[in-house]
């Protein structure tokens, strides 16, 4: 009789408890896959990380740093990117409904066939970002920098 197994990943837990005790530098983590919905990383630097296919759904990331960030296939439904440097990420395919991205930098982003549907990119930089094939219906973008 073959025996079924259940994979914890404990990657989740780990940094959250980090986050806790006061750690913000998170650079260049490999975090592909995680869940981290919902959680309140606000000031958090993962710069460079591979955050691709993350479950950040809902999840305070204003004032982040998301420089040259992995986050392809990202669920971003509803995150809290307010005043984040996602310069120079890579968040092709990835899910931003709703997402508010109010004054964050986007320069040199590859927004390529991202969901951008109703998010809000009030006063972002999206100088020289790539949004080829990307959903910008009903996005407000209210004084953002093209």
């Amino acid at each position: 009789m073959r025996k079924n197994y259940v994979i914890i990943d404990f990657r989740a837990f780990v940094l959250l408890k980090m986050y806790q005790l006061g750690r913000r530098n998170f650079r260049r983590f490999y975090l592909a896959g995680v869940n981290l919905s919902e959680a309140d990383l606000a000031g958090i630097d993962l710069s460079e990380a591979d955050l691709s296919e993350a479950d950040l759904s809902k999840a305070n990331l204003g004032r982040a740093n998301l420089y040259k960030t992995n986050l392809y296939r990202a669920d971003l439904y509803r995150a809290d990117l307010s005043k984040a440097d996602l310069s120079k990420a890579d968040l092709s395919e990835a899910n931003l409904y709703k997402a508010d991205l109010s004054e964050a930098d986007l320069c040199k982003a590859n927004l390529c066939r991202a969901n951008l549907y109703k998010a809000d990119l009030s006063e972002a930089d999206l100088y020289k970002a790539d949004l080829s094939e990307a959903d910008l219906y009903k996005a407000d973008l209210y004084k953002a920098n093209l």
